[in-house]
This record gives structure tokens, C-alpha cells and sequence, in this order.
């Protein structure tokens, strides 16, 4: 499984963003999704996740703001970034959860930047 997420830029505060991850494989409805960002000398932050069924989760800091979805017809899920903020400003990285038989593992994909001016 092959992860590329795209859609990352300058914007200015109060702006809005939208990333989208894509995946390889032919099995991306039954992974979880989630979307995380890192900024230089931080640990990375986990940011927005989406279960295979559908049902989603929010760090604090986002909620109300971030939106992420899935389509599972492209092999694909999104983050719709509104309200940004220069806190907001990090490399996002998509990242598929894939369970098997003898547990799980996680496949992450290159980073895309956002960068929020005030």
C-alpha cells in the first residue's frame, strides 16, 4: 500500500485548505484512515481519523474547523481545513491503519506542507 497526499500551500489566516491522500491498493474501504501533521522540534500530532465505516474523530484543536472524508470509489480521503490559523501551519501526512489476521499495522505517506501567514 502506496499513501500520496497532495492539496498543501500557503494560505492566509481565516483561509481554507482541502488535502486529499490517495491510496494504492484494492482494499482501501476496510482501513482507517487519519490524517497528522509535525512541525520542526514537535512530535507528531495526531490531527482527524475516519474508521472503515464511516464514523469520524477530532484532535481539539481542529474540531469544529477540520473535516475529514472518505471515497472509497477513488481510494481516497480528504481533509477540508477551514478557519486555518498559523498554528495550523505543519506538514501533513496521511496514514492508513490495515488490520490482517495476526494484528494491524500502519502505512504512512510523504507529508505535504501547509503554511498559514497572519
Amino acid at each position: 500500500v502506496q499513501l500520496q497526499a497532495s492539496g498543501g500551500g500557503l494560505v492566509q489566516a481565516g483561509g481554507a485548505l482541502r488535502l486529499s491522500c490517495a491510496a494504492s491498493g484494492s482494499t482501501f474501504g476496510s482501513y482507517s484512515m487519519g490524517w497528522y501533521r509535525q512541525t520542526p522540534g514537535k512530535t507528531r500530532e495526531w490531527v482527524a481519523s475516519i474508521s472503515s465505516g464511516g464514523s469520524t474523530a477530532y484532535a481539539d484543536s481542529v474540531k469544529g474547523r477540520f473535516t475529514i472524508s472518505r471515497d472509497n470509489a477513488k481510494n481516497s480521503v480528504y481533509l477540508q481545513m477551514n478557519s486555518l490559523k498559523p498554528e495550523d501551519t505543519a506538514v501533513y501526512l496521511c496514514k492508513a491503519y490495515i488490520a490482517t489476521m495476526r494484528g494491524g499495522y500502519d502505512v504512512w505517506g510523504q507529508g505535504t506542507q501547509v503554511t498559514v501567514s497572519s
